[in-house]
């Protein structure tokens, strides 16, 4: 039995006994309304089926700028049975990691998951406190933290908040397509104030620079019509912030599409499905999984266009052994009429089959 084998057979054990539930309606749903209030909706809402928490970025170091994302899912495979044995498999905790570097050519990728238990991994409600194992995402009085051990790679981060909070869609409840259930509940943290340190391989550096944080929760977020998900969270360099994302249909066609932009005076747009689209200009077909991803598009938002360019090409992701997914999750540059205006990340899911939630 080769390593791939052995690990997808102990994938197998773990999340075998805890199969998702076919029906959604058994977690509590999202609905238009409900306000989103901080700092207790940072941490975790377990009767929702699906949660992340997601944070990506550009550091600066002597070397060269490197883009980092961490994300931590919490999901529940079944509603809760009232069993209060500890070994009742309440939560799944997955953990993923990267670092962009354009001199290395591709990601350097890491990847956790475990049975949320024993103070090994856990989701805390009310604030937000995420661990799996020695990775750990935190806040304090005045700041967030994130710790990311590795062999590849390490991050040691600490998050300082410059703007307010971003809501998603209507005030935070964020629509997915055209059922009403198709939602999360969605707010961002642009503008994030980033230092701490990063080590490369054996090169460990200080590093400053500027982050996104993403926190949604949902008990049901794609259509079956959908496939997956194109999505860009970009820090303009005027202080402003952007969110697009469309949800893509098996034909490639846009099922569903949103975005959000804030001014740096703190003046919000939302554009609804019918103002947004996306013009595909280039793409890239990784040589691993044949997957063919668009890494150069324009973003239409009403009378406004933005260009998104990838960092470098191959920023794919292989994490089939803790989510069952490949995605593309990389550093971008956006552009307005030929001149860059800000800087973030672009995601890609569902290019390699149907993502399942």
């Amino acid at each position: 039995m080769n390593r791939r084998t052995w690990l997808q057979s102990l994938l197998g054990t773990v999340l075998a006994p805890v199969s998702l539930p076919t029906h959604a309606t058994d977690f509590e749903p999202v609905v238009p309304g409900r306000a989103i209030e901080l700092p207790q909706d940072e941490g975790s809402h377990p009767r929702f089926r699906t949660e992340w928490w997601y944070i990506t970025g550009w550091l600066e170091r002597d070397a060269s700028p490197i883009g980092f994302q961490i994300t931590f899912f919490r999901t529940r495979p079944h509603p809760d049975s009232g069993n209060p044995s500890r070994f009742n498999p309440r939560d799944l905790i997955i953990a993923h990691a990267a670092v962009s570097e354009r001199e290395h050519g591709r990601l350097r990728h890491a990847q956790k998951v475990a049975r949320a238990g024993f103070g090994l991994a856990y989701a805390e409600e009310k604030r937000m406190n995420v661990r799996l194992d020695d990775w750990h995402l935190t806040t304090g009085d005045s700041f967030y933290a994130a710790r990311i051990p590795g062999d590849d790679f390490a991050l040691d981060l600490r998050f300082r908040r410059t703007q307010p909070p971003l809501l998603q869609g209507e005030n935070g409840y964020s629509r997915k397509g055209p059922r009403p259930s198709s939602a999360s509940y969605y707010y961002s943290l642009p503008h994030l104030a980033v230092a701490g340190t990063a080590r490369i391989g054996k090169q460990e550096s200080p590093v400053r620079g500027e982050a996104w944080l993403d926190h949604e929760w949902s008990s049901e977020i794609m259509e079956p019509e959908a496939v997956g998900w194109d999505w860009i969270g970009i820090n303009l360099d005027d202080g402003a912030a952007l969110m697009a994302f469309r949800m893509r249909a098996k034909d490639g066609s846009q099922h569903w599409a949103a975005a959000t932009y804030r001014t740096a005076s703190g003046e919000r747009r939302t554009f609804g499905e019918k103002e947004v689209s996306w013009t595909v200009k280039r793409r890239w077909r990784s040589p691993r999984t044949g997957a063919d991803y668009p890494v150069a598009v324009r973003i239409h938002m009403g009378s406004t266009s933005f260009d998104v360019d990838a960092w470098f090409d191959d920023q794919e992701a292989d994490t089939r052994l803790t989510t069952g997914a490949v995605y593309w999750e990389g550093a971008a540059i956006l552009s307005r009429d030929g001149r860059r205006v800000g800087r973030g990340y672009l995601e890609m899911t569902g290019y390699v089959g149907r993502l399942r939630m």
